[in-house]
């Protein structure tokens, strides 16, 4: 793949728009209904057997688990939400130090706005909060096609002393964005190359609409390390491009897929199905430690949470961080528990009953 070494400064006039859309993405997230309408994220149709004799001690459920080389002690994931302004600064930064304090793992926003402009730089950098979590970098694969490659990839890596890159994939939140980047073609092989050059694990990551069989079975077969699924029914960020619109048109246009995209437990099942060997992140309308515990037993390794943590962050801090990580483990632990799964091995193995 041919890269591009150096990319010229954006213009200031694009610099501001990043800064604008960031700020309106927090802003839209706290302040607005963007949820999907009637989609779910499928959970509710899968339920664990109540074990009454599981014959375990609650106080020996083990909820520790390795990803990608690193020991967590929850198998809880805050999913990629900001950066790029002030506010994400603090607020990245509040979310890193309450990862640290429970063993999480976490990603961040997309790092265009600090690719393009390097004092954007520190509205990401986190490992000062957080030495020993697990940190994801994070960049739009459609941006490979936009002159990107392995040189702004290694930069994001380095950026934040990553452990990892997602490259997330949106094509629709970029299809209803007036400024998106629209543009997918032949982005298979360049993810490919990135997969094979890039000295750490790339993962692929939608954004709240899920991957299909056969998206997984592509992206399994160009390297990626892992897949994490964002399904349908938490967050719809075609909602939220709908309240960003500028025109009645393309609020009209957005608004139209509230409803769009593959129900997360459908999506784990797919991706489990057509990359077996992967580990599968779950992501997408997850609100509790049950739905969590449901999510393993479907063949997820982590699971993650972005607007609960949001929330938590702005509402309570570091401390509203942690008192929900550990909220949502314990609920994890209780599920374990009643399922007689005494570790997150066993939990996987553990079968969920389809009631519809």
């Amino acid at each position: 793949m041919e890269n591009v070494a150096t990319l010229p400064s954006a213009p200031a006039q694009e610099v501001d728009i990043h800064d604008k859309r960031k700020a309106d993405h927090i802003r839209i997230n706290l302040e607005e209904d963007v949820a999907f309408k009637k989609l779910t994220n499928g959970l509710e149709a899968y339920h664990f057997a109540h074990q009454a004799l599981p014959e375990l001690d609650l106080a020996t459920i083990d909820t520790t688990i390795e990803v990608l080389g690193k020991r967590l002690r929850t198998p809880l994931l805050i999913s990629s939400m900001t950066g790029g302004t002030a506010k994400a600064r603090e607020i990245n930064r509040t979310l890193a130090a309450g990862a640290q304090a429970t063993g999480m793992a976490m990603g961040l926003g997309s790092m265009r706005a600090g690719i393009e402009d390097s004092t954007l730089e520190t509205t990401y950098q986190v490992r000062d909060v957080a030495p020993d979590i697990l940190l994801f970098a994070n960049l739009g694969a459609v941006q490979l096609n936009y002159g990107y490659g392995l040189t702004q990839c290694r930069q994001a890596v380095d950026m934040i002393e990553a452990d990892a890159l997602i490259l997330h994939l949106n094509p629709l939140q970029e299809a209803v964005q007036p400024e998106g980047d629209g543009n997918f073609a032949g982005l298979l092989n360049k993810i490919e190359a990135i997969c094979r050059q890039l000295p750490v694990p790339v993962i692929a990551k939608e954004v709240g609409w899920g991957f299909s069989r056969e998206a997984a079975r592509q992206l399994a077969d160009a390297g990626v390390a892992a897949i994490d699924v964002a399904g349908a029914g938490g967050t719809s960020w075609s909602q939220v491009e709908m309240y960003r619109a500028p025109t009645a048109r393309h609020a009209r246009i957005a608004g139209a897929f509230i409803d769009w995209g593959i129900p997360t437990a459908d999506s784990i099942r797919y991706c489990r199905e057509a990359a077996p060997d992967l580990p599968v992140f779950a992501s997408g309308g997850i609100r509790d430690g049950i739905e969590a515990a449901k999510c393993i037993a479907l063949g997820a390794s982590l699971v993650g949470l972005a607007g609960e943590f949001l929330r938590a962050a702005d509402r309570d801090g570091v401390a509203g961080v942690v008192e929900l990580s550990d909220t949502i483990t314990q609920e994890l632990r209780v599920a374990m528990f009643c399922a007689a799964a005494g570790d997150l091995h066993a939990l996987a193995r553990t079968p969920l009953h389809k009631t519809f």
